[in-house]
Order: structure tokens, then sequence, then C-alpha cells
């Protein structure tokens, strides 16, 4: 018998049996793995445990704060591993400012502290540790120069130590750091009674979703008209993720990934709708996009059909306006150099193929001065997913 596959998000789960998606409203009056059985108990009871593969976006992922030496090395290797590993980036520190930097006041899941290669020493000094004394924080971990790391674990006895980040050429090295993220969201799963009754039903571990679907990258020319380079936009209802093909990117980064992450946590349609309609009031283009689709500023306070697909629409333009090289605060994309435009969460069960294409059509025409606009699919039924955990 085939793989049965869950992914439980913060508004649906979605369960696929035979490449057959089906897709249920959240219960929130009731546990997940209640919901579930009620829903789907007896296709739930068909499969063995070590069948049922599950990922889950509904715990909202691990926050972190990162401390770098330097933007060009440091702070850029560190971003791109944490995103990779599904991690949402609070805030980033340039150590050199740390003394301006003010600390944030939620409660940060891990710190990771990077800088120098092996051979440089005497990077960090007390004024890390007094503002971290101002952080309240869970885990801290230090992906730096080898020759720094007694000093911090005397002054930090929380802190663990792993293998330094950056090569003494100068190239990224991933993978510890990225196994301890992951890790620490599977610690984190297990911490939060609702996900961790889910092991009830399966004996796999269960992954982040935008894990999942990072994984899901390199397969996607095989099953949709896609090209290189391209962006896939997942809209969902706490959080709007976009994975990118890394030639779009000019760093210096060499990756074994041919593609990378970003989470954008304030930019959902449902749990975080306040601060995607915060965000769409003090951005600049965004009224002149509103007249563009005949709708008035009072739609963003609005309760209806019509206000949620608005806002779908205006989470489309604000995520690329912000990977864009208009805003600085993120990753840049040579969105110019874009091939495809693949489109998928629940945004794909709302918006027709036209209202996502005005939408890019105005952005590419306003913000890029472009009169067309690349490839546009939309994954309507939300099947993305299922490549990754079948991977």
């Amino acid at each position: 018998m085939s793989k049965l596959l869950i992914d439980v998000g913060s508004t649906y789960f979605k369960i696929s049996e035979d490449g057959n998606i089906g897709q249920h409203f959240r219960n929130f009056d009731i546990d997940i793995i209640d919901d579930l059985k009620r829903e789907c108990s007896s296709v739930i009871g068909r499969y063995a445990k070590e069948d049922i593969h599950i990922c889950s976006s509904a715990n909202g992922g691990l926050s972190t704060l990162i401390i770098g030496l330097t933007n060009s090395f440091s702070l850029k290797y560190a971003v791109n591993i944490a995103f990779n590993a599904g991690i949402n980036i609070i805030d980033t520190v340039l150590y050199p400012k740390i003394k301006e930097a003010v600390p944030p006041r939620e409660m940060i899941d891990v710190v990771i502290i990077v800088g120098g290669i092996d051979s440089v020493e005497n990077i960090f000094d007390e004024n890390l540790i007094a503002y971290l004394q101002e952080v309240s924080y869970q885990n801290v971990v230090y992906v730096g120069s080898k020759r720094n790391s007694t000093f911090l674990q005397e002054q930090l006895p929380s802190l663990k130590v792993l293998g330094n980040i950056i090569s003494d050429k100068l190239q990224i090295r991933e993978e510890e750091l990225k196994g301890y993220l992951t890790d620490l969201y599977q610690a984190d799963i297990m911490g939060k009674e609702e996900i961790k009754s889910l092991y009830e039903i399966t004996s796999n571990q269960i992954f982040s979703t935008p894990y999942i679907v990072n994984q899901a990258l390199p397969l996607l020319n095989e099953r949709l008209d896609v090209a290189d380079p391209f962006i896939l936009v997942d809209i969902g209802g706490a959080t709007t993720d976009i994975h990118y093909s890394r030639d779009l990117v000019n760093d210096n980064i060499l990756t074994e990934s041919g593609y990378d992450r970003l989470v954008f946590k304030k930019l959902g349609v449902y749990k975080s709708r306040e601060s995607l309609v915060f965000s769409a009031k003090n951005n600049e283009f965004v009224y002149e996009l509103l007249a563009f689709l005949n709708v008035t500023e009072n739609i963003l306070e609005e309760n209806s059909e019509k206000a949620t697909r608005i806002l779908m629409q205006l989470s489309i333009f604000l995520v690329l306006y912000k990977v864009s090289k208009h805003h600085n605060a993120y990753v840049e994309l040579a969105l110019e150099r874009l091939n495809s435009i693949v489109l998928t969460g629940g945004i794909t069960k709302v918006l027709s193929f036209d209202e996502v294409h005005e939408i890019i059509l105005f952005f590419y025409k306003k913000i890029l001065h472009f009169h067309h606009t690349p490839t546009i699919l939309l994954d309507s039924d939300y099947e993305i997913w299922t490549y990754g955990l079948r991977s």
C-alpha cells in the first residue's frame, strides 16, 4: 500500500492518498489529532504507522536572533542556513554595532552567534555578553571561529558549540547547523502537546512544512511546466513563504542546494491578518494598487469574503516588493530574470488565475517597469508539499 501523507497547517489540514488530496478546515475547539480522526479515521486506519508521513506548520516554527561579525559572510551564511532549516528570523545584529542594537522583546527560541574563520581570535568580548543579558532566549549556539569558543563557553554556560559555518576558503558549511536547527524544531514539536499527539498515528519524524516544500523544488520541472529561475510563493493562514532559485541572488554563497527560502511571519491572511493590514497600510504603493483593483482603503477594515480576496492579492504584492531591489531588509532577488512564478497554499483555493495575474502585472509594471510577467502557475490541487514527503 502507498504512503498516506498529511500536512497540518494553521488553518487547514490536508491528506493525500494515492495522489488524491482532501482539504479540511481546522476545528479549533478540539485537538488536532481528534480533528484528524473525526474527518479521516477510516483512511488513517488503513495504514500502518510507518506508512504515514506528516509535515506541519501549525506550531508556528522557531524564532531566531542572529549575531554576526560581517554582512558579507557571517550574517549572510547564518541567515541562509536558518531559513533553509525552516526557522523564522526575528532580527539580525551586526556585531560591530551591537552597542546600538535594541534587544528583541519577545522570547527567542535560539540565538545564533557567528564570526570569523578558525584562524581568527579575539572577535567577541563583554559587549556580546552584556547584550545577551538583555535578551530572553531558550537556546544559544556558536558556529564561528574555534579560537573564540573558550571565552564564550566560560561566559555562557548553556552555549552549544558547533563547527564553524565559514570555511578557511570562505565557503559555507551548513550541514551541522542545519541539523541542529532541525532537531530543535523537532524538540519544539515534542514540547507542544497538540503536535506531539500526532505521533499516535505515525512512527516517522514530523518535519516542518516549509522544509518539505523546499525538498520538493528540484522535482517541480518533472511535474509542472516551470522553468528556472523561478520562485514559489506559499501563502497560508499564518505566514507567507517564498522559495527561490539561487541563481536569482548575486552573492558569494556556495551551497549544495539550488534553492533557498524566506519566511514572512507577519504576512499570513488569517492568523496574522492584523499585521498584514499594517504592512499594507505602510506601503507607499498599496493605495494605488487598491485603486487599480477598484476598491477603497476601507476594504482593509472589512471582514468579508471580498476583503479576504483583496488581502490575498496584497500579500502577493507585498512579498514580491519585500524581495525586490526597492526593499533592502531581506534578500534581494533579481525578479527581472524570473521565468516562472508558482503559487501554492490556501490562496490557490480562493483566487482565480486572473486575480493573481493582475497583481503580478501591476507589480512588474509599477515596480520593475516591465510590461510582461513571468509564466504564472497555480498549484490549485495543493500537491507540491506531497512531492517533498514522498522524496
